[in-house]
């Protein structure tokens, strides 16, 4: 029976507003990103040559402009490196968790809001990189349902590919590394206390086998360990 890999892809580096929590910020890739998706993008050519791997010529990705760039990138050099054409579809459901109407406020003025409603707690101190608190806003999620929004993206994508294929086909995603990593427990890769161990490369793929079972098993590419005093904040 014919594998189906998923590819993961953390978008390129980017330069975000500081001090500011929301994901969605619509900022483009820098100099460093773009070429981060380019080796991104050999690397995933590389394995599917080494492993007589066929690519699926339709690249999803979230929304946000860092990852349609690193998506867009990666289309043109797999296209340079072969006669393949790839297509891209940007998809809201692979992009990072939202805090909703606090959007692209700094950590200061949505604490300072939170203190000011005397309908609203205190937020806990980890409240940014704790995976299952949600701020009382309209629009927010939590990281963990983030996660699970990313992660019935990716089940239903695979799901629908999986009959279709007749050899070994790898789809690629390219996403975000909080909600990757929150989608990774929900598919049983990740054990939950290494949410916050890990973290992922920029543009480096990690390679998934898709499982019957609608979960998947990492095979091969690296999660990238945190140091024991780096605080989650991606």
């Amino acid at each position: 029976m014919p594998r189906l890999i998923a590819a993961f892809l953390r978008h390129g580096d980017y330069k975000q507003l500081a001090n500011v929590p929301s994901a969605l910020q619509p900022f483009a890739l820098s100099a460093d990103g773009q070429q981060q998706a380019k080796t991104g993008a050999e690397i995933i050519h590389n394995y599917c040559q080494e492993n007589s791997v066929a690519i699926h010529p339709v690249v999803n990705c979230s929304t946000l402009l860092r990852a349609w760039q690193t998506a867009l990138e990666i289309q043109l050099k797999m296209q340079a490196e072969t006669s393949q054409t790839l297509y891209l579809e940007s998809h809201n459901d692979l992009s990072e968790r939202s805090v909703g109407s606090v959007a692209n406020l700094t950590i200061k003025q949505i604490e300072t809001i939170l203190y000011d409603d005397p309908r609203f707690e205190i937020p806990p101190k980890n409240w940014k990189s704790s995976s299952h608190y949600c701020l009382p806003f309209q629009g927010a999620e939590s990281l963990i349902s983030a996660g699970q929004r990313v992660a019935k993206h990716i089940q239903q994508s695979l799901s629908q590919l999986k009959p279709q294929i007749n050899q070994d086909t790898l789809k690629i995603f390219v996403g975000h590394g909080a909600s990757f990593r929150h989608a990774a427990y929900h598919l049983n890769i990740l054990e939950f206390e290494q949410i916050s161990q890990l973290s992922m490369f920029h543009a480096q793929p990690v390679f998934l086998e898709y499982q019957d079972n609608q979960s998947c098993q990492h095979i091969a590419g690296e999660w990238k360990i945190r140091s024991k005093k780096e605080i989650p904040m991606d």
